[in-house]
């Protein structure tokens, strides 16, 4: 058996179901995580995860080997380690990072009564809490444009209302402006820190020769970058409910962990608890 084989293993049994949010459930041979259970936290069919910790296949893309190394909880010096033995090269540090330390992962387990998610330097969205699905739906997490707030905002995919979302944010059309200003300003600068991230760039060409409007505004002088804001979200289950959204970056993992909270004792509190008691009934 190969050396990746035998850290999956005993990564995977080191884990118990409540390290990832999972109820113990039942009778269990071992207090590790049941390979099931780990599949579907790194999005991968159970038969593929057999094989690799039988040393059956042994030669994983780069994708899914980050997809396993946040459902394990991985330090950066494991993930590095997990990399190489699948005969990888670590992610470079001119590359937009995309794992996710083991803090934040708590941080989105523990703060069940706030919508979570966490994004790239980016602003591809990587992983979110149930209470954030509660709120905007199953839209797309992992990697991808179709995952990235950017493309989604320029190219037409971005909460229009066309194709029944569960929920839209309102903007009148000088904050819509002011926010399209600010994230491109936020990602001129990553991409002057990620100059190797081939996909970065090359999203960023296609949005310049697509979109107008980017492009005006990447050639502009705005340097203005995300802060807290209130946001109006309009939520088919429970109407429009204002909440304070907030942007904060994970010291040395460049993510940015964006949560939605409610003024005490206000309706739209009242509104978020009950998302709340929707999204733990539907996990």
């Amino acid at each position: 058996m190969g050396e990746l084989a035998t850290v999956l293993r005993a990564w995977r049994d080191r884990l118990s179901p409540q390290d990832v949010g999972l109820p113990a459930g039942g009778m269990r041979r071992a207090s590790g995580l049941r390979r099931e259970e780990l599949a579907t936290l790194a999005g991968l069919s159970v038969d593929y995860l057999v094989r690799l910790e039988q040393g059956r296949a042994d030669t994983p893309s780069a994708q899914v080997v980050g997809a396993l190394g946040r459902a394990l909880q991985l330090s950066r010096a494991e993930l590095e380690h997990l990399y190489r033995s699948a005969g990888l090269l670590p992610p470079s540090p001119t590359q937009v990072p995309t794992h996710i330390t083991p803090g934040v992962q708590r941080l989105l387990l523990r703060l069940t009564t706030t919508p979570v998610g966490v994004y790239t330097a980016a602003w591809t969205l990587i992983s979110v809490n149930p209470l954030w699905r509660g709120l905007f739906g199953d839209r797309p997490v992992g990697r991808g444009r179709e995952c990235n707030l950017v493309w989604q905002c320029f190219t037409g995919l971005w909460q229009d209302g066309e194709q029944g979302e569960l929920s839209v944010v309102r903007y009148s059309a000088e904050e819509r402006r002011r926010f399209a200003a600010g994230m491109v300003a936020d990602l001129r600068a990553v991409a002057t820190r990620y100059p190797d991230d081939v996909e970065l760039h090359a999203m960023l060409a296609d949005l310049r020769r697509t979109s107008p409007e980017f492009t005006e505004l990447w050639h502009g002088s705005d340097m203005g970058l995300f802060h807290a804001e209130r946001k109006t979200i309009d939520n088919r289950h429970v109407g429009p409910i204002t909440l304070d959204c907030d942007v904060l970056t994970a010291p040395g993992t460049d993510l940015r962990i964006v949560a939605y909270t409610a003024t005490p004792g206000s309706q739209d509190a009242s509104k978020l608890e009950l998302l709340g008691v929707a999204a733990v009934a539907a996990t």
